[in-house]
């Protein structure tokens, strides 16, 4: 098994009663969007310009 990170934090926000952070899963290449706040969590993948999921290529 690798001992690479699977998921990097690409870019964080923090607010008053939240977060927003920009995941990358390092084996697709794929971002994610994720917010925390007091009433839940969410995650979705953050898309292009066209609408497709935005990919990273290495």
């Amino acid at each position: 098994m690798s001992k690479e990170k699977r998921f990097t934090e690409k870019d964080v926000q923090h607010y008053q009663y939240g977060l927003t952070m920009v995941i990358v899963d390092n084996v697709t290449g794929v971002h994610y969007l994720q917010t925390w706040q007091p009433q839940g969590v969410g995650l979705t993948p953050l898309l292009d310009e066209n609408g497709e999921v935005f990919i990273e290529k290495p």
